[in-house]
C-alpha cells in the first residue's frame, strides 16, 4: 500500500530545480535516495519536511496531502549529516526537544527519551552536553531526536559520511536494526554503494532534480536503465555497438569486438557488465560462458582490498579481483591474460 506519494513535484532552489519529480514509498519501507553531489537529494527531504515552498505537484504521506502543511504539523523526522544539536541542551534534553515542544507531560517526555537512548544504547550519556561527544555518539542522539516523536516518516540526510569507515559500519548495523524494530518509512540520501545495498528495500536514483531509475537493489544494480545509472552504480564496462542475431545467437558488435548477449531486440543498443561476473586467468579458461578473449593487462588500479584489473581485448574491459588473488596470479601490466563472463551477465539498455 502506497503511504508516501510525491507526485510530479517542481521546487525551484536558488538556481537548483526539482523537477516532475515523482516517488512512491510503502508503509515500513526504507527507500534509498542515490545520486551524486548536486543532484538534489537534499533538497528533496527539506522540501518533504516543509522548508522549501513547492510550486507544483503534491506530497501525500499516509493518506493527507502535507504540500503545504507547515512542517512542525507533520510529524516527519529530520537527521542531517552534521548532527544539528543543540549545544546548550544535553543529550536528554536534546533527544526531548520535540516532545516538549508538542506539549507532553513531563514524565512522559523522560520515559521515552530513556527509552530510545536505550534501544540506541546511549543511555549512560543523557546527562552529559553535546561538545564532549564523539561523532558517532552525535549521531546516536540525532536519530534518537529524531525517532523518539515516533514519526510517520524519517528522513536521513547521508547521516553515516562523516564518521569513519569502523563507526559507519557498525551505525550502518545499529540503524539496521532499529528499522527491523520499529518499521518506520524512512528516506534515506546517500552516495555510498555499501549503505544503498545494506540498507535500502528499494532504490531511487537521482541526477540533476529527476528521477534517473527505481527498484529494488538488484534491478538498479544489474540492470541499469541507462549509461549514467550505469556508470554511477559502477558497472564500469559500458560498451554501445548494433545487436544482430545469427545460428550462434545474439551478439553486439564494438569495434570489432563481439559481445554475447540474451535479447530478442535489434539494432543499436548500449550494454553493461558488472566488473565482479568477468573472470580473469593467466590461463585458458575451460567454461561454458559464451564471452571468452585474450587479452593484455593495461591497468592496475589499487583500491585497498579489491583490486582493478583492465584488460585490452582490445576492447577495454575492467575486471575487480581480491588482493589475494593478485598475488597468486603474479599478475602485472603488459601481461596477457585470458578474461571470460556469461551472456547473461550481459545487460542491454
Amino acid at each position: 500500500m502506497t503511504y508516501l506519494a510525491i507526485d510530479s513535484l517542481q521546487v525551484s532552489v536558488d538556481s537548483f530545480q526539482l523537477r516532475n519529480f515523482s516517488l512512491v514509498a510503502n508503509k515500513g519501507e526504507y527507500t534509498i535516495i542515490l545520486g551524486p553531489t548536486g543532484a538534489g537529494k537534499t533538497i528533496l527531504l527539506e522540501t518533504i519536511a516543509g522548508l522549501h515552498a513547492v510550486r507544483s505537484g503534491r506530497i501525500v504521506l499516509e493518506n493527507e496531502e502535507i504540500t503545504h502543511l507547515a512542517p512542525e504539523r507533520r510529524r516527519i523526522g529530520f537527521v542531517y549529516q552534521d548532527y544539528m544539536l543543540f549545544p546548550h541542551l544535553s543529550v536528554a534534553k536534546n533527544i526531548g526537544f520535540g516532545l516538549r515542544m508538542r506539549g507532553d507531560d513531563r514524565n512522559v517526555v523522560t520515559e521515552k527519551t530513556v527509552g530510545i537512548a536505550t534501544m540506541l544504547g546511549i543511555e549512560h550519556i543523557l546527562s552529559r552536553m553535546p561538545t564532549g561527544l564523539s561523532g558517532g555518539e552525535k549521531q546516536r542522539v540525532a536519530l534518537a531526536r529524531a525517532l523518539v516523536i515516533e514519526p510517520r516518516l524519517l528522513l536521513l540526510d547521508e547521516p553515516l559520511s562523516a564518521l569513519d569507515p569502523e563507526l559507519r559500519e557498525s551505525l550502518q548495523a545499529e540503524i539496521s536494526q532499529v528499522h527491523d524494530r520499529l518499521s518506520t518509512t524512512t528516506l534515506h540520501v546517500t552516495h555510498d554503494f555499501e549503505e544503498a545495498i545494506s540498507l535500502g528495500d528499494r532504490i531511487a536514483v537521482i541526477n540533476e532534480g529527476g528521477i534517473e531509475q527505481v527498484g529494488t537493489v538488484d534491478d538498479v544494480f544489474r540492470h541499469p536503465s541507462s549509461e549514467f545509472v550505469a556508470r554511477f552504480v559502477g558497472a564500469r564496462n559500458l560498451f554501445g555497438g548494433v545487436v544482430e542475431h545469427g545460428e550462434g545467437g545474439s551478439v553486439l558488435s564494438h569495434d570489432g569486438v563481439k559481445i554475447a548477449v540474451v535479447t530478442d531486440r535489434g539494432g543499436p543498443a548500449h550494454v553493461s557488465i558488472r566488473p565482479e561476473d568477468i573472470l580473469i586467468s593467466r590461463g585458458e579458461i575451460h567454461s561454458s560462458a559464451r564471452n571468452s578473449y585474450r587479452g593484455k593487462i593495461t591497468k592496475i588500479v589499487d583500491r585497498g582490498p579489491l583490486i582493478y584489473v583492465t584488460v585490452c581485448v582490445p576492447l577495454p574491459f575492467v575486471v575487480i579481483i581480491t588482493r589475494r588473488s593478485l598475488v597468486e596470479m603474479a599478475l602485472e601490466v603488459g601481461m596477457e591474460v585470458y578474461i571470460v563472463f556469461k551472456a547473461s551477465a550481459v545487460h542491454l539498455f
